[in-house]
């Protein structure tokens, strides 16, 4: 039987696709899942519905605060502050999923703080229903900072690692 979050990332994945239905069976357990429709969302919407004017009061606009572009950016402590000004490169995380550093929790780390990578460089792995995809650099550089932890959920388009372009 799948766990809770994995019926999570599920819904997740369906409610962001143009799927309708989903239907998953294995070993005698079964999960259906159906979108409703606008016309289903109400069970009897109303024939003549009235509208009611809402008295809404706006609070006054507050100018934006700036912050400076040269604030250095804390990357652990034994490491030197990375300044935001160094144009470094973001790989983010193109799904839902769990964040794995290696292939086994005997294996070590495919990357860490001052590895050289190139485009081909697998960096991590993001499981994702229960399918393990090996993510790529995508850029030559030096990862200057890992911004999740090991077995840590990642959502789609959260940062895994800061890379220092060449």
């Amino acid at each position: 039987m799948l766990k809770v979050q994995e019926i999570r990332e599920i819904i997740k994945l369906i409610n962001q696709s143009d799927i309708e239905e989903f239907v998953y069976e294995h070993e005698g357990s079964k999960i259906e899942l159906k979108k409703r429709s606008a016309a289903q969302a109400l069970p009897n919407p109303p024939v003549n519905p009235q509208v009611q004017p809402v008295l809404v009061q706006q609070a006054p606009i507050q100018p934006a605060v700036e912050t400076p572009v040269s604030a250095p950016v804390k990357v652990e402590d034994s490491q030197p502050a990375i300044e935001a000004t160094d144009h470094l490169y973001k790989i983010t995380s193109p799904m839902v999923g769990t964040y794995y550093q290696s292939s086994s929790p005997d294996n070590p780390a495919y990357v860490e703080v001052g590895s050289e990578v190139k485009q081909d460089t697998v960096v991590c792995i993001v499981e994702a229903m229960k399918l393990f995809n090996e993510i790529e650099a995508e850029i030559e550089g030096e990862i200057v900072e890992v911004l999740v932890k090991n077995g840590q959920l990642v959502e789609y388009g959260q940062p895994l690692f800061l890379v220092k372009p060449r």
